[in-house]
């Protein structure tokens, strides 16, 4: 069996045991780009669900990552893992609804409201009219449409899915949909990654940032196996 997570920089356990978002923001690891720090991975509530369930495990988490990016490197991997289709289990978590991603000449950018991403100089009149006019409605139902789509896709080609969210949800969504046991709680504000740790007792690795540390991480896992074993993915 595979498991396949995806999802930002709470999948890829951003700063979990070091400071670090990306491997390459550590010397050691600069030719690993903006994949997870193998270290923080290692910690990662992924690694520890695919420890428990004891199958191969692949995660293309990505501090930062949009939707975009996650759809986008979830279906290039199962066209690569095209004969494994029906041995894989998929795990994603949403980032925030916001956060688009760009192609310019040929490589991707994360863009979302936070003004500090990084894009080509010539960009950034773009990049700062993107920021003052997200219409946060719009992106909401957007994503949910996108979100929707990929959902049904999956369903199609009989592919094993859960979805969670990490820190948005959809509660204001007028046109809900039936799910089945493939999202947990997408219109509950409770059922989010971070409502779900934070009732648990978990703080994040420092006051105001976004991320947790292994215990955190432990946690989601044990959380994770339990709805897996709960709704027979397994």
């Amino acid at each position: 069996m595979i498991l396949y997570v995806n999802g930002d920089s709470h999948t890829a356990a951003a700063e979990a045991t070091n400071p670090h978002g990306f491997a390459s923001d550590d010397s050691r690891y600069f030719y690993m780009g903006e994949a997870p720090h193998p270290d923080n991975l290692a910690v990662s509530w992924g690694r520890v669900l695919s420890d428990n369930l004891k199958t191969t495990f692949h995660c293309h988490a990505q501090a930062g990552a949009s939707n975009d990016r996650i759809i986008r490197t979830s279906q290039e991997f199962l066209t690569k893992c095209n004969n494994e289709k029906s041995n894989c289990l998929m795990v994603i978590q949403w980032s925030t609804w916001e956060r688009q991603e760009w192609q310019i000449n040929g490589k991707y950018y994360q863009v979302g409201a936070s003004g500090t991403d990084s894009v080509p100089e010539h960009y950034q009149t773009q990049y700062k009219e993107f920021i003052a006019g997200i219409d946060w409605h719009t992106a909401t139902q957007h994503e949910h449409d996108k979100i929707w789509a990929f959902h049904k896709e999956l369903d199609r080609h009989s592919i094993p899915h859960i979805f969670f969210n990490g820190n948005n949800h959809f509660d204001r969504i007028k046109n809900k949909k039936d799910w089945g046991n493939s999202y947990i709680g997408p219109y509950e504000a409770d059922k989010t990654y971070d409502s779900i740790l934070k009732s648990a007792g978990y703080q994040t690795v420092a006051p105001g940032n976004w991320h947790y540390g292994p215990g955190a991480h432990r946690h989601w896992a044990k959380f994770m196996l339990q709805y897996i074993i709960a709704n027979q993915f397994i």
